[in-house]
């Protein structure tokens, strides 16, 4: 099959990789619909996460069963299906209390890759969720980016306590940021702050639920958001980008009581325990546990309530991954789409 490898800092290739066998009972195969570049990717591309040698690259996906293990139960061949960036079993104590990502027995897709045509998904019966009958083409984007961003966006707002009669604010307006606000606004906030000064990214806001758009950042930023709250602060921030200064105006924004949902993955945040101490704010995120949110996220795009795809501003074919890359990297994209 062909894949999608990463040799080192702007050195991506598409090239020839062993196709998948079952290895456990409870694997799946799949053929992938549909994958695509995540903001995560672009670390290692930048050189700002170290690759221990060619990696195989992509975590999001959608597609096809093709084979399953002896022992999935759940699943079978046809089915069109989502899975998370991280496989888990959905059946210990972890999972149960709705936190699939931190799985006793969990899996990362990344390990695995799914920029490529064909993808092993381990745990298969509590990784993958089906979607009934055969999906419209149109909504493929869409549920592609259930698989992780929206996942993603959503447990940020729920972390944040996003709900009726909150003020959100949301830091980063990377697809992460932008389906947080699409989140925040289904969960019923009454008003929605994005932080972004980029033109198209601030109407993709707009149209997901926005009411404000603030284009300062850091100490600005924050005096921007108090002067929209009434010096108070937002009840709910959502933090969609995970460096120090993101994660510093994210709490430096928020409210005493308020929340703030963290979810960009961190790098080289400290934070400073006297100023978080008398802040009074509420801190919770990391690793979305997009298994949890999977059926309803399902259910409001089949039914298109939502329209999560249209952060897919790109659309290449899989041998073109390395214009994928670029484009998000120079920002010309928000996300880019791989069609296999």
């Amino acid at each position: 099959m062909r894949g999608v490898m990463m040799y080192g800092p702007g050195d991506v290739r598409v090239e020839e990789r062993r196709d998948p066998v079952i290895e456990q009972p409870t694997d799946a195969i799949i053929r992938l619909s549909a994958t695509c570049v995540c903001g995560s990717d672009l670390w290692p591309y930048r050189g700002q996460d170290q690759l221990d040698g060619p990696a195989p690259m992509g975590h999001e996906y959608v597609g096809v069963v093709e084979e399953i293990g002896s022992a999935v139960t759940t699943l079978k061949p046809g089915d069109f299906v989502i899975g998370s960036f991280f496989a888990s079993d959905n059946t210990c104590e972890i999972c149960r209390a709705g936190y699939q990502s931190r799985c006793v027995h969990a899996e990362p897709m990344g390990a695995i890759g799914t920029q490529s045509e064909l993808a092993r998904v381990p745990l298969a019966d509590g990784t993958l969720v089906a979607v009934p009958g055969t999906p419209d083409a149109d909504l493929v984007p869409s549920f592609l980016a259930a698989s992780d961003v929206l996942g993603t966006g959503w447990f940020a707002a729920v972390a944040a306590e996003a709900g009726p009669g909150k003020t959100v604010a949301v830091v980063g307006d990377g697809a992460v940021g932008l389906l947080g606000v699409l989140a925040a606004k289904q969960l019923g906030a009454e008003r929605i702050i994005a932080m972004s000064r980029h033109e198209p990214r601030q109407r993709l806001a707009l149209e997901y639920g926005a009411t404000d758009i603030v284009t300062e950042r850091g100490d600005e930023g924050v005096a921007r958001i108090k002067e929209l709250t009434d010096s108070y602060g937002a009840h709910s921030v959502i933090e969609a980008v995970g460096t120090q200064e993101s994660m510093m105006q994210a709490i430096r924004s928020t409210r005493p009581g308020g929340h703030v949902g963290y979810v960009g993955v961190a790098h080289e945040v400290s934070l400073p325990g006297d100023e978080l101490f008398f802040s009074g704010v509420h801190l919770h995120g990391g690793p979305a546990p997009v298994r949890q949110y999977l059926p309803t996220l399902i259910d409001l795009i089949s039914r298109r309530v939502i329209d999560p795809g249209k952060v897919f501003d790109l659309t290449l074919p899989l041998e073109d991954a390395a214009k994928a890359y670029e484009a998000m990297h120079q920002r010309h994209a928000i996300k880019a789409l791989l069609q296999p």
